[in-house]
């Protein structure tokens, strides 16, 4: 086995990716808060003057800061596409709800008497207001302000999942890869930063309007360079633009592969599976880290490029259930395994296909297939105990969840409960560690580099065939884990590079190799 890395380790090896993403998450926050002020406190005053606006306008902001912060950002990417400016908008939106309602809030709180007794020295309404009313309210105003930081520096983090950069990266890789290490160089940072930011924004607001305004043309110069910073972090000379997802930025058969097997440095932004096809057909990216045996393959008619080195070992997929939960289910595994070898990769991508690109229900395509295969039956509806199946959050483990349960069904006296889109392998895998869920589908490369993490000659002599590397995670998982794997389902669904198949046509590549070349010789 490999040492463990200790977290200040990491730290070292990775400072600067480490500062390239607290740039860019502090040019995500303060870019989208200076457009928040710009937008929020004008709206504000706007409605302390026209009251029958109030409801209307705050109501709106209030409804907007309720959608989640994924949908949000899925919302966002229609109108502008991948890269900073969907996060912007989405933190932007966050952000207006506490300015608004503070600076409206600060305005019609400030003394009449007060405002009478301006009138009477004979200010007109906009020496009231900026004499008068905005330096009374400003405390009210920054406290709104440093509402709004606060907010945006945490939902900053998914700004990774649509290719925005920031913190997420590690946090969100470190989950998909199991590192703890990787999810506190991502997850420490943030916090701090929320912190220094909430202290800084409350000295402010403590030293009154007059320190206000000695700082009121500095600080836009401050966010204004520190936006100009995160967005030169996405200026690159490359002709070809790929985007990974934040687990392939950090694994062996992944990026790093890819930097020592093949002498590939792509720089590649870093951006959510659940877009980066889509983003490949529509020539936002035109390299991306794929499945397989993803159906959007098909969908967008991307080409895969070959791995002719083999840093992408075999991924077969296969359930994975304690020793001890088989004995407590004793039909399960022999009902488990009626699916094993039921599937090829052409299978499973047509599967993916039906789900990905014709927006199949799972329930249905996992149905469809078992009545193809004549392993359907109808459900028993018995009593005997209930059996808990986890899944990851894409399309594949969807249907696999949904196959289990019509077999669990139909086969035994068992109930099931789903617990499906758990998220990246570390979650899924503490949850069957920690007895949250009984088992969910994985692959066997997966199990032996992200949960296994044995040394580079290991991996090297178990990854030569499908066999010995299901053998070998097989037997270290019921000696370090008292887990088991079923027999495989029969497909493989390994990384891949892929590119628009007319692109890569074009440049004349058919392989990674071929990809290392074009961009030595560019």
């Amino acid at each position: 086995m490999t040492q463990q890395q200790s977290f200040w380790q990491f730290i070292a090896e990775q400072h600067e990716k480490l500062t390239t993403q607290i740039i860019q998450h502090l040019g995500l926050t303060f870019l989208s808060l200076l457009l928040a002020i710009m937008v929020g406190v004008p709206l504000g005053i706007l409605i302390s003057r026209k009251k029958k606006l109030s409801s209307p306008v705050l109501g709106t902001a209030g409804i907007l800061q309720t959608i989640p912060s994924i949908a949000l950002l899925g919302f966002m990417i229609p109108v502008f596409g991948i890269g900073p400016k969907p996060a912007i908008a989405a933190l932007l939106i966050y952000a207006l709800l506490p300015i608004i309602r503070n600076t409206y809030t600060g305005i019609m709180g400030v003394d009449p008497a007060v405002i009478e007794a301006a009138k009477a020295m004979g200010m007109n309404r906009r020496q009231l207001l900026f004499k008068v009313k905005l330096p009374l309210a400003m405390p009210v105003i920054i406290a709104g302000i440093r509402t709004a930081a606060v907010i945006n520096v945490g939902v900053a983090t998914l700004a990774s999942f649509v290719a925005a950069g920031g913190l997420g990266e590690f946090i969100f890789g470190g989950i998909s890869l199991n590192n703890t290490n990787m999810i506190l160089a991502g997850a420490i940072p943030a916090a701090l930063l929320a912190i220094f930011l909430d202290q800084v924004i409350a000295m402010i607001q403590k030293s009154g309007y007059r320190f206000f305004q000695k700082l009121k043309y500095i600080l836009p110069v401050i966010f204004m360079i520190l936006g100009i910073g995160y967005l030169l972090t996405f200026v690159s000379p490359r002709t070809i633009k790929a985007g990974f997802t934040p687990e392939f930025m950090g694994r062996q058969d992944g990026d790093i592969g890819l930097r020592s097997v093949y002498g590939l440095n792509v720089n590649p932004l870093v951006v959510n599976d659940a877009i980066m096809y889509k983003a490949a057909y529509e020539k936002e990216l035109d390299l991306i880290s794929g499945y397989s045996t993803d159906g959007r393959i098909k969908a967008y008619d991307l080409y895969v490029l070959n791995d002719d080195k083999k840093i992408f070992p075999p991924y077969y997929a296969a359930p994975i259930i304690k020793t001890k939960t088989m004995k407590k289910f004793p039909e399960l595994e022999k009902t488990l395994n009626l699916l094993a070898g039921k599937f090829n990769d052409s299978i499973m991508t047509d599967l993916n296909y039906r789900a990905d690109h014709l927006h199949q229900n799972p329930e249905k395509i996992a149905k469809d297939f078992l009545i193809r295969n004549n392993l359907y039956k109808s459900p028993r509806k018995g009593n005997a105990g209930t059996v808990r199946i986890g899944s990851k959050i894409f399309g594949e483990q969807y249907i696999l969840a949904e196959m289990y349960t019509l077999l669990i069904e139909g086969y035994t006296d068992y109930k099931v409960e789903t617990k499906t889109g758990l998220g990246g392998t570390k979650i899924c895998f503490d949850a069957l560690m920690n007895n949250a869920i009984d088992f969910y589908p994985e692959y066997t490369g997966t199990g032996l580099l992200v949960l296994l993490k044995p040394t580079s000659q290991t991996i090297s002599n178990v990854s030569k065939s499908p066999a010995t590397t299901y053998e070998y995670v097989n037997a270290e998982f019921e000696k370090q884990y008292g887990i088991q794997w079923l027999k495989p389902l029969g497909f493989n669904n390994a990384y891949a590079l892929m590119m628009r198949r007319k692109q890569a046509e074009a440049l004349h590549i058919k392989s990674i190799s071929d990809l290392a070349h074009y961009f030595d010789g560019n």
